[in-house]
């Protein structure tokens, strides 16, 4: 009687291949590293894979969906990517791998996800008086790392980016929304 065969490595593998598998509007970037890839599932035959739009109506999850099973063609017989709405996508999901990509190719990544209201002493007064006022967020610059950036307009060219500008170099950048 033969051992049965680990999925283990078939699933590393669909791994690293979804990892040569970019987004359709920013291509500097994995599905991997955005984060969008929820699950990956290996059967005997089967491979599925489970995605998360970063936002409902997101144009280009279709095309991440396509180009996720015609990556995986020949991994099995069976190649199925799916659209789930299971969990939200958070800008958080983004790998640092993914945030220096961005950074690099010009594109803002979105800020660490600030801590939630939760200075409140029990007397009711706040520690940390900035958390009491919404801000508007600051971009970092891609180009030069200052956080001295104006934001020029909150709807960028998809609904998961701004439009920002930087006063220290003058350039113009994307940023991906912090979600």
């Amino acid at each position: 009687m033969s051992a049965p065969i680990s999925a283990v490595p078939l699933e590393q593998a669909v791994w690293a291949a979804l990892a040569d598998v970019h987004d359709p509007e920013i291509p500097v970037i994995s599905v991997v590293d955005l984060g969008v890839v929820r699950r990956v599932e290996v059967a005997p035959g089967r491979v599925r894979v489970e995605l998360l739009p970063t936002f409902v109506g997101c144009p280009a999850v279709d095309l991440m969906r396509s180009a996720v099973e015609e990556r995986l063609q020949g991994f099995a017989p069976d190649v199925e990517a799916t659209v789930t709405f299971a969990e939200p996508w958070t800008s958080e999901r983004i790998t640092p791998e993914g945030r220096r990509r961005l950074r690099e190719s010009g594109f803002g990544p979105p800020p660490p996800e600030r801590p939630e209201l939760s200075a409140l002493d029990p007397a009711g007064s706040d520690t940390q008086p900035d958390r009491l006022l919404p801000l508007l967020p600051v971009g970092e610059c891609p180009y030069c790392g200052s956080r001295a950036t104006t934001l020029e307009n909150g709807f960028g060219p998809t609904l998961c980016r701004a439009i920002y500008h930087c006063t220290a170099c003058r350039q113009p950048f994307e940023q991906f929304k912090q979600v």
